[in-house]
């Protein structure tokens, strides 16, 4: 804000966006604090999938991703599985 305001206080622009950035960056912090800290909210309660892994509705596993092609390459490797179970 300084900057702008010391070195282009006729670009009006440039003090727009800023305002802009500022008050995006102000809403992700409350939406944060309003989720403990966590960038995206639980799908599901913790006590809800422990149950259903243990119950076996569901499956825990690791999802690996390609860093290269992370939207076209990714698998889930289950735990307990072998190798070649995986899907």
């Amino acid at each position: 804000q300084n900057y702008l305001d010391n070195f282009w206080p006729d670009l009006k622009a440039a003090h727009e966006l800023f305002d802009s950035i500022v008050q995006a960056r102000r809403e992700r912090e409350s939406e944060s604090q309003e989720n403990h800290g966590k960038e995206y909210p639980e799908h599901l309660p913790l006590e809800i999938l422990e149950a259903g892994i243990k119950s076996g509705r569901y499956l825990q596993g690791t999802l690996n991703v390609n860093k290269h092609r992370a939207q076209l390459e990714a698998f889930v490797r289950l735990q307990g599985f072998g190798s070649k179970d995986t899907g």
